[in-house]
């Protein structure tokens, strides 16, 4: 091997999917490069996910890539990993319990920025105290915590702790962050950990969202860990950040909300490497979610007002994607009430009926045959329950009728037909589902795929007896909805390219400064995909191509040029793009300080969670900013780098008063950014 093709050590991606747990060997070339590549795909492989016991999933699609590509797992010298867990997570409403703590907040703040519809039915203690804008204290009274902290211990998975203005003066949020720590041994998310942003409201929803996902990142780690240890690979361990950044893996167990949109981000910079185009709009279709984003000139966009998944705008830096619940398991209805009803994808994932027979055998398949000799089309055709094998410390908190149900539900799949007597256990099924512990398998595009021969990974026995049960379904003049399997699955394929197509221009819409899902823009997209006949011919069409992204984009993305009115691009590589994503980015962290004026004269300083008053400004951004210097270098090398460098910027808040200057705030921010440290 020449000197200018030389390979640099071997990478290890993988990202862990709500379906699939995809892996890929990459290795750093030396020397020119042919195209936009600087380093070459060694081989790569799939695994179902195992959300049960993660590590199967991942030692599946690890075991066999390495196998393909002939690697010793000690030539591996850096693991790196992106994960949709959170993201669908968050779209699904599922999550831990948690007990939420608001320091110095009023029951009536909660009816800001969605916290009261994120928390639902958890636990919420309000404690006096919090701070000013200043930092200046009020009394800190935690006796109200104190008192519930043994029954909340036995109830919830975790805790999140915001406090007014905490970002200011966090020393109130580290002493009832301490009394749980103490006391209940549980995780603790405290906000200014998270963020250094003003508005307590959107702050205590990101720290409640990141308390629920704790336990799920964590399991997720210490699997990876788990079977890098057992295979002997011993390489630094990192994590695809939501805004496309790597980290540590323990930053990112501290830190696991801001892996949302971590597998969508890492499909961006997949993108981008195995594309070279720099301005286009990314498409990632997965199992559970269609992520979609815009590149400019090579790099992803930022959302500046924080992330928003399932509904809820969190303070997390994130590539600005808007997330559907639309992919290739979501579950299939027909619309209610309608002469032709029409077909409705998602929001929620189900597990396809062709893996659920996979699985589960004549569990699955002899009750879908006992529902087709039913004379009558039944509700609950088609549907089956069964445990997700999470932990049983994670079923804490349930009520009687959870319990009992859950109790109904075992390891095989159980027919909802036979295991539902009423709309109100159906209720408490749902919030099973929500919680995590139970899943639910019914027809999904994926089968529509099987029934079509167009996938053929799973049963398709089963998916043709799910698709028979929805075609002889009647509808408003007493039709069946189909004439045959066979024409529903493939009412159902193109109803996901329609809807695929309207969220890529929804997300252009959006881009463009319009509200694409609340304006008339959402009905001016819906018009021009269908080529809706009318006085006013409407055409639409995007600036820049579409990068199609995920193992079902080249079936589902075949027919999408002529509705968005420009070409889709599917890359080689695209059923690994988040995993490939993964091995090629950067370190990426910051750290903020504030310099305010309380007084004329006096300049304080909120830094590293200690607060420092200066007579002079100078002085005090001098100060700010060395400590944001050593801040992020401390972070960079936590986060997993040790070559970072380091930008630092300042931005003031000012005012002229009788032709004086008058000093209001400064914002010091430092960006260290560097390539990951691999094993030597």
């Amino acid at each position: 091997m020449s000197s200018k093709t030389k390979p640099k050590p071997v990478f290890l991606g993988i990202d862990t999917g709500g379906t699939y747990t995809d892996a890929v060997l990459w290795s750093e070339m030396e020397g020119p490069q042919q195209g936009p590549n600087k380093g070459k795909v060694l081989a790569k492989a799939k695994a179902l996910t195992t959300r049960h016991d993660l590590a199967v999933g991942i030692s599946g699609a690890v075991d066999a890539v390495l196998r393909k590509a002939g690697t010793s797992p000690a030539d591996v010298k850096l693991v790196s990993m992106s994960t949709t867990l959170a993201t669908n997570a968050l779209v699904e409403a599922q999550g831990g319990r948690v007990a939420l703590v608001m320091i110095g907040f009023s029951e009536a703040d909660l009816a800001r920025d969605g916290l009261k519809a994120a928390l639902g039915t958890d636990p919420v203690i309000f404690c006096p105290g919090g701070h000013d804008v200043h930092g200046n204290t009020a009394g800190l009274d935690l006796s109200d915590l104190e008192e519930a902290l043994p029954a909340l211990g036995a109830s919830v998975s975790g805790f999140a702790v915001c406090a007014y203005f905490a970002t200011r003066n966090p020393a109130h949020e580290v002493a009832a962050r301490n009394m749980i720590r103490d006391r209940t041994g549980l995780p603790v998310t405290a906000s200014h950990e998270l963020s250094a942003k003003l508005g307590g409201p959107r702050r205590a929803l990101t720290t409640l969202l990141n308390a629920r996902l704790i336990s799920m990142i964590d399991r997720l780690v210490v699997a990876t860990e788990g079977f890098l240890e057992v295979r002997k690979i011993v390489a630094p361990l990192m994590v695809v950040r939501g805004d496309g950044a790597l980290v540590s893996a323990a930053f990112a167990r501290q830190r696991p909300i801001e892996t949302i949109l971590s597998g969508p981000a890492a499909s961006l910079v997949g993108a981008h490497y195995m594309t070279g185009l720099d301005n286009a709009v990314v498409s990632d279709i997965g199992g559970t979610t269609t992520d979609v984003a815009v590149l400019d000139e090579g790099r992803p966009r930022l959302d500046p007002e924080g992330a928003t998944v399932g509904g809820f705008r969190t303070m997390v830096e994130a590539v600005a994607m808007r997330t559907f619940g639309l992919g290739g398991d979501s579950e299939v209805a027909l619309e209610d009430g309608g002469l032709v009803p029409k077909v409705l994808l998602g929001p929620r994932r189900l597990v396809p009926l062709a893996l659920a027979g996979l699985t589960h055998g004549e569990a699955v398949t002899g009750e879908l045959e006992r529902q087709l000799r039913t004379p009558n089309p039944g509700r609950m055709d088609g549907r089956f329950a069964v445990r997700t094998g999470v932990p049983d410390r994670l079923a804490t908190g349930l009520t009687a009728p959870e319990s009992r149900l859950y109790e109904a539900i075992g390891n095989m799949a159980v027919a909802l037909d036979n295991l539902l007597t009423s709309n109100a256990q159906n209720a408490t099924l749902n919030r099973l589902v929500s919680r995590g512990l139970v899943h639910v398998a019914g027809f999904t595009p994926s089968d529509a795929a099987h029934v079509l021969g167009r996938q053929a990974n799973w049963d398709p026995v089963a998916a043709r007896l799910g698709a028979e049960l929805f075609a002889r379904k009647r509808d408003g003049r007493g039709h069946p909805v189909a004439v045959s399997p066979e024409a529903f699955s493939e009412r159902v394929l193109l109803t996901l390219t329609r809807w695929s197509a309207e969220v890529i221009l929804e997300t252009a819409f959006t881009e463009d400064g319009l509200d694409g899902a609340s304006t008339v823009a959402h009905a001016l997209v819906q018009r021009a995909v269908d080529a809706h006949p009318g006085i006013a011919r409407l055409t639409v069409a995007l600036d820049r191509p579409v990068i199609g992204l995920g193992a079902s984009a080249p079936l589902h993305y075949a027919g999408l040029p002529p509705l968005i009115g420009n070409d889709c691009v599917v890359p080689e590589d695209t059923d690994v793009a988040n995993a490939l994503g993964a091995v090629v980015g950067q370190v990426r962290v910051l750290a903020e300080a504030q310099v305010s004026q309380p007084k004329e004269g006096l300049f304080r300083l909120a830094s590293g969670g200690r607060v420092h008053d200066f007579l002079d400004e100078p002085s005090a951004i001098a100060v700010a900013e060395a400590d944001v210097r050593a801040l992020v270098a401390a972070t960079a090398r936590d986060a997993g780098t040790d070559s970072a460098e380091i930008e630092v910027t300042t931005e003031y808040r000012i005012s002229t008063v009788e032709g004086q200057r008058l000093f209001i705030e400064a914002q010091v921010v430092a960006v260290a950014s560097g390539r990951p440290r691999i094993a030597v």
